[in-house]
């Protein structure tokens, strides 16, 4: 089971932007490097990296093979209504991993 960090704002002013940081961890294997044994590590990284507010998309990535082990993403959003955060990371080999987030929004 992979281990994912988050960091955002517990409270936020309406209207107001907001930065959120994500960490997965995941060894990324490309497919390209050699093992010990002289043949081709099979390919193990993660595809695809979302984030819903609420159920509405704000954020939303592809990975490829040249993004590092334990993938960090940073973004902003506009905080706009109290609600959930989700985020969602999707990989070769079924991996799926999914964390929530919640954002209380003040008025301003």
């Amino acid at each position: 089971m992979a281990r994912a960090l988050i960091h955002m704002p517990a409270s936020a002013k309406r209207g107001e932007i907001i930065e959120i940081r994500a960490l997965i961890g995941h060894p990324m294997e490309t497919g390209y490097r050699v093992g010990a044994d002289g043949k081709l590590l099979a390919r193990d990284i993660i595809r695809k990296f979302a984030c819903r507010y609420n159920g509405e998309q704000v954020f939303r990535a592809e990975l490829h093979q040249a993004i590092s082990a334990n993938p960090y993403i940073t973004f902003f959003t506009v905080a706009t209504d109290s609600g959930t955060l989700e985020f969602t990371w999707d990989g070769d080999n079924g991996f799926a991993h999914t964390e929530k987030m919640t954002l209380t929004v003040n008025a301003p």
